[in-house]
């Protein structure tokens, strides 16, 4: 897919890019493809299953950093590959300073030279984690042509397409009208917590008439409701004052009921 998209973007104009969450139904088995930083869980009997992993640039530091450790030519000269705790200063030369580099799990001192004052390839944290300062997301589809500000350094060789697979076999639990998968973007989670979401619809759906069609296209929508909260004075809020999403939410809530009919 992001080959055709690559060979079509001329033609077509496409630009830009996306993240990836799939799931497919096959032989009693669910398979559950991400390459980005959505997410899938399924809340059966009130718990939580994790099916994905989310791809930034601090879940794919090491893949990141020996990447530009094999290809420097990658760097464009501008950045350097290590990882440092804050951006090094000039007047720091010769001193120590912890680091990280592609074969390291934890911290050790360096002595700083000239190349460490170089732009890191990963900085920042958590949701402001971006790679070559500008994307926070690693893998998905697309961004072909995305570029360092004012550079002609590519940042597609850094990303990848290639999706984590979780399989969940559906003829191991007996599952109920409340069993479900959960599929959402970053702007659900990113102020929702698995617990808070599992609650939602744990809350929402047995007070919903089991009959119902619409009762799982219902649940997805109050998810979305309560990531956006409420406007108030002081913006969007959630729960506790807490600010809302400020981010596009898709939601799916997809029953697993069904499965028991196919394993």
């Amino acid at each position: 897919m992001d080959l055709q998209i690559e060979r079509e973007r001329s033609s077509y104009n496409i630009s830009g890019g996306c993240t990836a969450l799939i799931v497919i139904c096959l032989l009693g088995k669910l398979y559950v493809a991400n390459a980005g930083d959505s997410r899938a869980i399924i809340i059966r009997n009130g718990e939580i299953v994790p099916m994905s992993s989310e791809f930034t640039p601090e879940t794919e530091r090491q893949r990141l950093q020996y990447l530009a450790f094999m290809q420097p030519h990658l760097l464009g000269n501008e950045f350097t590959h290590l990882e440092f705790p804050r951006r090094v200063q000039r007047k720091e030369l010769g001193k120590k300073m912890l680091y990280r580099d592609f074969n390291m799990t934890g911290w050790a001192y360096k002595t700083i030279e000239d190349d460490d004052l170089k732009f890191p390839l990963i900085y920042g944290e958590g949701k402001k984690a971006r790679v070559m300062a500008t994307i926070g997301v690693t893998r998905g589809l697309g961004d072909h042509d995305l570029k360092v500000h004012d550079s002609n350094i590519y940042i597609k060789p850094f990303l990848s397409s290639a999706p984590e697979v979780r399989v969940y076999d559906l003829s191991k639990y007996e599952h109920g009208a409340d069993d479900v998968l959960v599929l959402a973007t970053d702007g659900l989670w990113d102020v929702l917590a698995n617990e808070e979401v599992a609650e939602a619809i744990t809350q929402f759906l047995p007070n919903c008439d089991p009959d119902d069609p619409h009762r799982y296209t219902l649940a997805a929508q109050d998810l979305v409701m309560r990531a956006r909260g409420v406007l108030k004075d002081r913006g969007w809020r959630i729960s506790n004052d807490r600010l809302g999403s400020g981010d596009d939410i898709s939601v799916y809530v997809i029953p697993l009921i069904h499965g028991n009919k196919l394993s």
